[in-house]
C-alpha cells in the first residue's frame, strides 16, 4: 500500500522540473499557485472526509457486525442535514472568495508595483509563429523572447490571423490574442533563467510549432544583449514581412529596424 500512495510522486516531481505552473518564476505565476493550493486544500476538506467516511460507514454497517443498528424505518434527521448542506456550502463560499480576491488582484491589465519603468513589448502571433516587437528599441524577434530579470513587463498582445493563447507558464497569466483586439498583460521574471513558452489555444496544422523560447537575463545587461542581437539582424522590410505572412514555421529570427508602427498596421489589417 505505501509504494501504491508513492507511484503519483515522481509524476508531481517531474512537473516541478520540467518548469511548469508548479515551479513559479515571478509575483504573478506565484501567486497563481498559491490560489491553486489553497482552493485544493479547501475542497479536500470535503473529499478527504467523503472518502473516509464512505469507507468507515461500509466497514461498519457490514452484514457480519452484529453491532450495527438496522433502522429501515429511519428516513430523516435535521442534525445530518444542517451538517451535509452547511460544510458545502462553506466550500463553495470560501473558493468564491479565493476566486474573486484573485481574480481583481491578479488582473492581467494591473500594473505591476516595482521600481524602475516597465518594459514595452508588443506579442503578435502570426501562421504559425510568434513576433515580439520592441517599440522603443526598434527590434523585433521571432519565436524567442528577451526579457531582463526584476524588470516588470507590459505586453500588448494581437494576433495578424486567428485568435491564439500567450502563455509563459513559470510567470503566470495565460491571456488570448484575438485579430482586431489588443490585450494587456503584466508579468515580471524574479530572477534570470531560461523559460518555455507557447500557445496553449490549438490554431490549425502548425499550432505545436507555437513554441518560444523565453531569455530572462541581468537587467545591467539587457540593453548590450539587444545589441548583439541587433548587428546579425536582418532588416524588417516589406519583403521580410511578406514572409512573415505565410502560414508557415519558421526559425528564429532577429529584425532590425521595426516600425514603431507596425504593430498598429498589423491589427488594422487583422480585421481587413
Amino acid at each position: 500500500m505505501r509504494r501504491l500512495l508513492l507511484l503519483p510522486l515522481p509524476c508531481l516531481l517531474a512537473a516541478c522540473r520540467d518548469g511548469g505552473v508548479l515551479d513559479p518564476q515571478g509575483p504573478i505565476a506565484g501567486a497563481e499557485r498559491l490560489i491553486l493550493i489553497n482552493a485544493t486544500a479547501i475542497m479536500l476538506v470535503v473529499v478527504v472526509p467523503v472518502i473516509l467516511l464512505t469507507l468507515a460507514f461500509a466497514w461498519y454497517f457490514r452484514a457480519g457486525n452484529a453491532r450495527a443498528t438496522y433502522r429501515p424505518d429511519w428516513s430523516y434527521s435535521g442534525q445530518i442535514e444542517m451538517v451535509v448542506w452547511s460544510i458545502p456550502a462553506l466550500v463553495v463560499i470560501l473558493l468564491a472568495a479565493v476566486g474573486w480576491t484573485g481574480s481583481h488582484r491578479l488582473d492581467p491589465a494591473r500594473p505591476i508595483e516595482c521600481r524602475g519603468a516597465p518594459l514595452r513589448i508588443q506579442a503578435v502571433s502570426l501562421d504559425w509563429k510568434w513576433l515580439f516587437i520592441y517599440p522603443e528599441q526598434h527590434l523585433a524577434l521571432l519565436n524567442e523572447l528577451l526579457i531582463p530579470a526584476g524588470v516588470p513587463l507590459e505586453f500588448e498582445t494581437t494576433s495578424a490571423t486567428v485568435m491564439n493563447a500567450f502563455f509563459i507558464p513559470q510567470l503566470g497569466s495565460q491571456i488570448y490574442t484575438m485579430p482586431g483586439m489588443t490585450t494587456h498583460l503584466n508579468l515580471l521574471a524574479e530572477r534570470p533563467g531560461e523559460y518555455v513558452g507557447f500557445s496553449s489555444h490549438f490554431s490549425g496544422d502548425g499550432f505545436p510549432d507555437m513554441r518560444f523560447a523565453v531569455h530572462a537575463v541581468p537587467a545591467a545587461q539587457f540593453s548590450a544583449r539587444l545589441e548583439q542581437l541587433r548587428a546579425g539582424a536582418q532588416a524588417l522590410d516589406s519583403a521580410a514581412r511578406a514572409a512573415l505572412a505565410a502560414r508557415a514555421a519558421e526559425p528564429v529570427r532577429v529584425f532590425r529596424d521595426a516600425d514603431p508602427q507596425l504593430y498598429a498596421q498589423l491589427l488594422r489589417s487583422s480585421v481587413q
